[in-house]
Formats: C-alpha cells, sequence, structure tokens
C-alpha cells in the first residue's frame, strides 16, 4: 500500500506530513516508556524483519498480490508507540533507497500504514485481551484479529485521504469498496504472519513480547503422570537464561536476511493492492516518477548486477542490514534518553 508521488495533491500531502511527524514526536516520547536495555536492539531488529517480510509479495486474487505491513505485529512485539517507529523506519528506508513509496506522500504513508495499522490493531488487541483467558493462546488469537482488521481499516484510511487530495476524478465509493475488498484478503496474510510470528516468540522468550506482559505461566514438572507446579528453585533456572536475547537478536536477523536476500525471489510478480485497484479505477493517471528512481538499489534490484536472482537478493540484504542498524540506533538513542531522565530525576529527588 505504498502511495507514490503524484496520487495526492500537495496540500493534502503538507497535512499528511504534520500528521505523520506529529506522531512520530508523540512515538519518540512514549517509546522511552517501551524500551529498556533488553527490547532496544529487538526493535531494530523488528524493523528489519519487517522490512524483509514486505518483499514477500503473496497472491490474493486474480492478478493482484499483497504483502506485510506490519504494523499490528511490531505494535504487539514492542508496544504501540515503539511499533510506529519501526514502520516509520522502514518506510524511510524504502523511500530513500528502493524508490517504493513516494517521497512527497511519506507523510501520507507514515500514517496510513504505520499510525492506523498500529492504532487499530493494538486497540482491538487489547481489548481482545480484557475478555479472553490470561493464556499465550489468547495473545496469538488476539493478534490475529488485530492483524486482520487493521489491513482494510488502512485501505479506508488511504481512500479518506483520496476523496480529500486525490489528483483525479474517479467515484469515491469504487475506490473504497475495491480497496477495501482487495485488503480484506490481504489482511489474512497479513494476519497469519503476525500471529506465527508472536506465538513463535512467546513459545521461546514470551518475556520479550510487550502484548504478553502481565501473563504469567509458571514451570511445570510431570509427578507421577501429573503436572503439578515446580518449585521455586527448580524454575530458577530458566528465569536465568530469560535475561539474554543475544540468541533470538542472532536467530530473527539470520531469519530476516534469508528472507530478503533468498525467498524473496520466489515472490508473486503481480502488483499489489493499491496497484492493481489504482491501474483498474485510474487514480494512477497523474503517478509521478519517484525522484529516487536512479538510486543504485531502485525496485529493490542493485545497479548493473545483471542476474536477477543476485540483484534482488544483493538488495535485500542490503536493506535488511541498513534498516536494523538505523532502527537500532533510534532506539538506543530513545533508551539512553530515558536512561538519562530516569538518572535526573533519581538525582533532584536525592538532593530534595
Amino acid at each position: 500500500m505504498h502511495v507514490p508521488d503524484g496520487f495526492i495533491n500537495a496540500p493534502v500531502s503538507v497535512a499528511a506530513g504534520v500528521v505523520g511527524a506529529a506522531a512520530v514526536a508523540v512515538s519518540l516520547r512514549g517509546a522511552r516508556r517501551e524500551l529498556d536495555e533488553r527490547t532496544a536492539p529487538l526493535a531494530g531488529l523488528v524493523a528489519a524483519f519487517i522490512f524483509a517480510v514486505q518483499m514477500l509479495n503473496f497472491p490474493v486474487a486474480a492478478g493482484t498480490s499483497g504483502h506485510l505491513l506490519g504494523g499490528a505485529l511490531a505494535a504487539i512485539l514492542v508496544g504501540p508507540y515503539t511499533g510506529v517507529l519501526c514502520v516509520s523506519v522502514v518506510l524511510l528506508m524504502q523511500g530513500i533507497l528502493f524508490a517504493d513509496g513516494g517521497l512527497t506522500a511519506l507523510g501520507v504513508n507514515v500514517t496510513v500504514m504505520g499510525v492506523v495499522t498500529v492504532v487499530l490493531a493494538y486497540a482491538v488487541f487489547r481489548g481482545l485481551l480484557a475478555i479472553l483467558p490470561p493464556t499465550r493462546r489468547s495473545v496469538t488469537v488476539a493478534a490475529f484479529v488485530g492483524a486482520l482488521l487493521s489491513v482494510p481499516a488502512a485501505a479506508a484510511a488511504f481512500t479518506a485521504v483520496y476523496a480529500v487530495g486525490g489528483t483525479t476524478d474517479v467515484p469515491i465509493g469504487k475506490v473504497l469498496t475495491a480497496m477495501v475488498g482487495v485488503h480484506v484478503l490481504i489482511g489474512i496474510g497479513e494476519a497469519a504472519i503476525t500471529a506465527a510470528t508472536v506465538g513463535a516468540v512467546i513459545a521461546v522468550r514470551p518475556d520479550l513480547v510487550h502484548g504478553a506482559r502481565g501473563l504469567t505461566a509458571p514451570l511445570k514438572l510431570r509427578v507421577g503422570g501429573e503436572l503439578v507446579d515446580a518449585p521455586a528453585t527448580a524454575s530458577a533456572p530458566a528465569a536465568a537464561g530469560a535475561g539474554s536475547t543475544k540468541k533470538v537478536w542472532v536467530t530473527g536477523l539470520v531469519t530476516a536476511l534469508v528472507l530478503a536476500g533468498f525467498v524473496s525471489f520466489y515472490a508473486s510478480a503481480d502488483p499489489d493492492g493499491l496497484e492493481k485497484v489504482a491501474a483498474d479505477k485510474g487514480i494512477d493517471e497523474k503517478v509521478e516518477e519517484h525522484a529516487a528512481a536512479n538510486s543504485p538499489l531502485a525496485d529493490y534490484g542493485v545497479k548493473d548486477v545483471e542476474d536477477a536472482r543476485l540483484s534482488g537478493g544483493l538488495a535485500g540484504v542490503i536493506g535488511v542490514g541498513v534498516t536494523v542498524v538505523a532502527g537500532t540506533g533510534i532506539f538506543w538513542a530513545v533508551r539512553r534518553r530515558r536512561t538519562e531522565d530516569l538518572t535526573a530525576a533519581s538525582t533532584s529527588v536525592s538532593a530534595g
């Protein structure tokens, strides 16, 4: 759903840029409460993973494909404020390096793909957890539903923006029906990927899943054919091992590199939901060439590398690397600011 330059007029693009910038500013402050020494590097990894999975377009209908948006996944794994930042980092890298998503439309994309998906998915997720049993399975189910609903919500949000600032005269009712219809199908894929990823992390490190905080699952031992609560001493080794995130980080990074560098070659080449609707309804009549169209990595290929598989794979690996470095740097800076604020507050209290 990356909106290119030319779909939305200048005044609305500027207004969306202000909204997107405000959302990022609020998220920078909110992320200080979500990030700590364990989750800061993982947030950068989440951004890189979203970048990688967005390269994996999957078919959803005849001649149409879809890909992960990632807002629900990021919000549930690292928190809603940090989730907005994760998606924003991905969109910035894609726009600058890969000519994917217009630069003048960056505010539209941050608002639609980042803010709308995160806010709606996390609200649905929290609402379901409030009525479901406090189990890990409930977290996965709530993640599925939140992700499923977030995609057509983003499609509706784009249609609303287009109704105000679209550059072509197209009946909005037809655009809304087409956008929401195809993105409901894409939402099923989004939900499956989100639930599978959240479930996989919960299975090995539930303490690292923001949305699973507060859930307790005491260690069980089988005694005489029955499961009983383990004594505190037996639980100690598991608790001691919960502090390290290195294995999770390395596993996640390798997975992202494999997805972007190898699996992406087998992704669907069909246009995604927005591209298909734009072509069918004529809202792409005034699309503009991307400002970074001559980038060495434009269209997810390395310039002057003739072999398509190698070119795409290298571009994917570079994208994952750049995104994880940029994301981790930003989130460490946010976390460090939080530490400085806490230190200053503590010093003030002590002095008083």
